[in-house]
């Protein structure tokens, strides 16, 4: 019950975290929209005076969601922290940094690489057919699908890493589920990318670099781990 209890406290400061983070964000959100749509041809369509409003609460949201990364991180930490050694604590709370920096790069990669080829390439397939009108919703929806999911699978080589070092997975176990993460990526891949193979290629190579980037972080870490152990047994 005390465990449970302590994880209560660290969801509700999260939650609380990510609230004041989200209001923060809803006030500054037509700044941010202005910044999304300043390189867009003419202006975004609305259907209803809703439209926009759940834009907004949309983009604030994604905000809310980058900065609430490092303080969920954080409670997390302090959640299993009491379960390990003093090295460990050091170690582990240096990843909580990383978890920001790759969620940001994941995101950067999305908006600025993937999303304008994508988002080109579809477009160039109606051009002279269709008289083609982007609404808010349908556009935003789209970019924030696109995106979002890099911003969480860019995390995937310090997860890894942060297990490792826990002794939670190996470099072994990884590579010996390379087919099945292969598989689980393509799916995630086809998910959320539009119904195109383009699309698929562009998403499915990325993460199939990351993961194999994570199978090496993954053996570098557990080597260290080893020789660390191997020392503490010879001082003993």
């Amino acid at each position: 019950m005390e465990h449970m209890e302590e994880l209560r406290s660290r969801i509700i400061k999260t939650l609380i975290g990510f609230v004041a983070a989200f209001i923060v964000s809803f006030i500054f959100v037509q700044d941010i929209y202005e910044v999304l749509i300043k390189d867009m041809d003419g202006k975004l369509a609305v259907l209803g005076p809703s439209d926009i409003l759940g834009v907004y609460m949309m983009i604030a949201a994604v905000c809310a969601i980058s900065v609430t990364i490092p303080l969920a991180a954080y409670q997390l930490w302090r959640f299993v922290a009491p379960a390990l050694k003093l090295e460990e604590r050091k170690v582990t709370f240096r990843f909580i940094p990383g978890l920001f920096i790759l969620f940001i790069t994941g995101i950067a990669f999305g908006y600025f690489v993937l999303f304008p080829i994508v988002l080109g390439f579809l477009t160039s397939l109606f051009a002279g057919q269709f008289e083609m009108v982007f609404t808010a919703e349908k556009y935003f929806r789209f970019m924030i699908n696109l995106i979002l999911p890099f911003g969480i699978l860019f995390e995937m080589p310090l997860v890894v890493m942060f297990l490792t070092r826990l002794g939670i997975i190996n470099p072994a176990v990884l590579k010996k589920s390379r087919k099945i993460s292969y598989f689980a990526l393509v799916i995630i891949s086809i998910l959320i990318t539009p119904p195109d193979i383009i699309s698929d290629i562009m998403v499915i190579i990325p993460l199939l670099m990351l993961y194999e980037m994570s199978v090496q972080l993954s053996t570098i870490v557990y080597r260290k781990r080893l020789m660390k152990e191997e020392t503490a047994l010879h001082v003993a």
